[in-house]
């Protein structure tokens, strides 16, 4: 056997176990209606008695419950021994908390295992998203009692456990209500292994007994007939192989019996539906949820946000502009809109598109003094550079710094077009139209668009300033109106 095949399919397996053992939830809805029981099922009350009974305060288990109710425990991730969600308290970043669960021995898994395939209701049960009492209150407890449930929390809050651990205890017990394979998982083991698990177990089982129990293979004689008179049955010779049909492999000292057809042959012209069309893109693209603050990271929650968002986006964008394709072709190809970028360009485009309306805040000017200071530029040319990417993008920002000459055309009418209007009357000099003492400009881009800009009057401190136009008239009335 190739030993590079075999750790292929190794590295496969083991990609699969760990990916049976992690399991994410999207965030639970608001739930709303009466507000009597938090869980439906009675493992999931049971769940909940866990939590109640070790709670030190029943005011902090009320708020957890509303937070859970309102829908602020954001996505749940559930691996073996633990849980974890992030929380939205009163504060702009949630706190990440988590429950922890002890996990079974393999002593105590084979002793449920043996239970499970014992007792095919068990299973039939699991399998319909029902928890068996007979199987929790078995000898290996699988539901959480006082003490077990082991709540943590980023917050100040040292209640045990504090109302954003409680909110995430309420909504596990909703998923425990859709779901008993949650549970499980939390003591160890996946859905996926564990079916496998039981289904050897079963095999197994029904080998053993059919060994215990042979079954007769030769039919009585008839009535008034004897051993002697029965028909001689054609037997294979020891040793004997059935004869094979094409493609199948001979089966020493089997009987000869109908062949069957082979699965490949039956199924190699069955005709396969179309693939459905594909899913239209979201008028918008998606908002990363806002993560916990935490010591010790390795990177900056917030950059990591602002990464993420934009990273959606260009997603966003490129599907987008992708079109269909027609049918009878391939897929036509798709240009990125959003093309390659110098560091700083792109530095330029991150931080503009990060708050695309916000003003100067505190956390802009924060992100504007980082950026200087990674490029060796002043935090003025990173605001300056930023309102040129909000006013053209590429274009924009290459205005911004560098002058050009347009070539006869739209350049010389625009100066006749300002006239007319009765607007006044702007100075040329290469791409630029000034009013030095009114301390207005436009810059006209490669793009035959008008790029209002603004200065002191007297000074040479010039701001982009508005939205581009490409009609110079309208591009200066703008700027005159502010």
């Amino acid at each position: 056997m190739n030993p590079r095949r075999t750790s292929g399919r190794a590295a496969a397996a083991d990609r699969l176990a760990r990916a049976d053992r992690s399991r994410t939830f999207p965030p639970l809805p608001v739930r709303t209606g009466a507000r009597g029981l938090f869980a439906e099922s009675w493992w999931g009350s049971a769940w909940l008695d866990a939590l109640e009974t070790a709670a030190l305060d029943s005011a902090r288990l009320a708020r957890g419950r509303t937070y859970a109710r309102d829908g602020h425990v954001d996505t749940i991730n559930v691996t073996p021994g633990r849980i974890v969600a992030t929380v939205r308290g009163s504060r702009p970043r949630p706190y990440s908390s988590d429950i922890r669960l002890r996990t079974l021995s393999d002593q105590e898994w084979d002793g449920l295992l043996d239970a499970i395939a014992a007792e095919p209701d068990q299973l039939t049960a699991l399998l319909a998203k029902k928890l068996p009492r007979a199987l929790a209150d078995g000898e290996t407890r699988l539901l959480p009692g006082p003490g077990d449930l082991v709540p943590r929390c980023s917050c100040p809050d040292h209640g045990r456990p504090c109302k954003h651990a409680a909110a995430l205890c309420f909504q596990v017990a909703r998923l425990l209500d859709a779901d008993p394979f949650v549970l499980l998982l939390m003591r160890g083991r996946g859905e996926r292994e564990l079916l496998d698990d039981l289904s050897r177990r079963n095999a197994a089982r029904t080998a053993h007994e059919a060994r215990a129990h042979p079954v007769a293979t030769t039919s009585p004689p008839r009535q008034g007939q004897g051993a002697e008179a029965r028909p001689a049955t054609p037997t294979a010779a020891p040793g004997a192989a059935v004869e094979a049909a094409p493609g199948e492999r001979a089966v020493p000292g089997a009987a000869s019996t109908s062949h069957g057809v082979l699965a490949r042959v039956a199924l190699a012209d069955r005709p396969r539906p179309p693939l459905p069309p594909p899913l239209p893109a979201p008028p918008q693209p998606g908002r990363p949820p806002a993560l916990p603050d935490g010591d010790g990271l390795p990177f900056d929650p917030a950059a990591l946000e602002f990464l993420a968002a934009d990273a959606a986006a260009r997603a966003h964008a490129c599907v987008t502009a992708a079109a269909p394709p027609s049918p009878g072709s391939g897929r036509p190809p798709v240009h990125s809109p959003f093309p390659s970028l110098p560091p700083w360009e792109d530095a330029i485009r991150l931080t503009a598109t990060a708050h695309p309306t916000a003003g100067l805040t505190s956390t802009t000017r924060a992100l504007y003094r980082d950026l200087a200071a990674a490029t060796g530029r002043t935090t003025t040319d990173v605001a300056r550079a930023v309102a040129a990417w909000r006013q053209g993008g590429p274009e924009g920002l290459t205005l911004l710094d560098t002058a050009w000459n347009p070539p006869a055309g739209d350049f010389d009418r625009a100066r006749s077009a300002l006239l007319a209007a009765d607007l006044p009357s702007l100075r040329p000099r290469h791409n630029h139209l000034t009013d030095p003492e009114r301390g207005i400009q436009l810059r006209f881009g490669h793009d035959h668009r008008w790029y209002p800009y603004e200065s002191e009057p007297g000074t040479e401190d010039w701001w982009p300033t508005g939205p581009a136009d490409s009609d110079p008239v309208g591009a200066l009335t703008a700027l005159l109106a502010r």
